[in-house]
């Protein structure tokens, strides 16, 4: 797996969009996160849609066009250096085919960062534009607003990422070892209902793949991973780093569902990373080479996430 393109870190100053692409958007919890980003002088903007709800559908934040129209405008404005989601749910992959990715890559590399439901555009960023992402807090998230590490995690990896080139989780191994490849990943069930579309890429051969997941009980996550061992997805990952599990029933189920689907695969596999949605998340780049220690808990990216 080739490394891709870093954007340019952020400076003090640097104009940030605000965007929506899944769910709406609580007014409160955005206007929180704002003050944040504020507060590290950066000069949020805010798009036009985001705090739209869609009329029939209660879990989307607005139309898809709407949606994906501040999103377009949000990354090809040249003033523009980071684009950042307000919250995850659902409905980036109904806005995702609706963007002009010539224009994407036309406005050049920038920085985009989310996670959840954004795993979809962390995707489609690799695979169209060949771009590295960050899957890191949003806006309008809760962790975001209330955690220090969280804030202090993502600020130093926009401002200073050459002093979080180690990113350290505390995590146990479930397998132990080291392995070097390129970072990727996200939700699970994202990167699994991905598959097939023009989007996502083929499989996660030379990849250090981050998975975590939300809501889903201990036999839907067997089920998802016994889907990408069995369609090959996994065939050739280098290593595995495993964040958290919110809402996924009993942990020591999990653990035993984990190290069945993935203890044969025959790569180190690490537990607890922190990362995802769980509190504290820690912001984990997409598209850059690293080296996983299992056994210290430990993701060393070879380069910073930006440059």
């Amino acid at each position: 797996m080739t490394p891709l393109v870093r954007p340019p870190r952020l400076a003090p100053g640097a104009r940030v969009a605000v965007v929506a692409t899944s769910g709406p958007v609580p007014e409160e919890r955005l206007a929180a996160g704002l003050d944040i980003l504020r507060a590290w002088d950066l000069e949020p903007v805010v798009a036009p849609h985001v705090l739209d709800r869609h009329p029939d559908f209660p879990y989307l934040a607005g139309g898809d066009a709407g949606r994906a129209a501040d999103f377009q405008a949000a990354w090809c404005d040249p003033e523009v250096s980071a684009v950042l989601c307000a919250r995850g749910g659902y409905g980036a992959q109904r806005m995702v085919d609706l963007l002009d990715w010539d224009a994407l890559r036309a406005a050049g590399p920038k920085v985009l960062v989310g996670f959840s439901d954004i795993t979809a555009l962390h995707e489609a960023f690799a695979v169209r534009l060949g771009l590295a992402t960050l899957h890191g807090p949003m806006v309008a998230a809760v962790d975001f607003l209330k955690n220090t590490r969280t804030q202090e995690h993502l600020r130093a990896t926009l401002f200073e990422p050459e002093s979080v080139r180690t990113i350290t989780s505390g995590g146990a191994a479930l397998v132990p070892g080291r392995a070097r490849g390129v970072t990727l990943g996200g939700c699970l069930s994202l990167l699994t209902s991905e598959l097939g579309t023009p989007h996502a890429r083929p499989g996660a051969r030379g990849g250090l793949l981050l998975i975590e997941d939300v809501g889903e009980e201990a036999y839907r996550i067997d089920r998802i991973l016994t889907q990408l061992l069995r369609s090959g997805w996994l065939d050739g990952v280098t290593g595995i780093a495993l964040g958290s599990w919110e809402g996924c029933g009993p942990y020591e189920l999990l653990r035993e569902v984990l190290v069945d689907r993935l203890g044969g695969l025959g790569v180190p596999v690490v537990e607890e990373f922190g990362f995802g949605h769980g509190e504290g998340a820690l912001t984990i780049p997409f598209g850059v080479p690293a080296e996983l220690d299992a056994q210290a808990g430990t993701l060393t990216l070879q380069v910073p996430a930006l440059v």
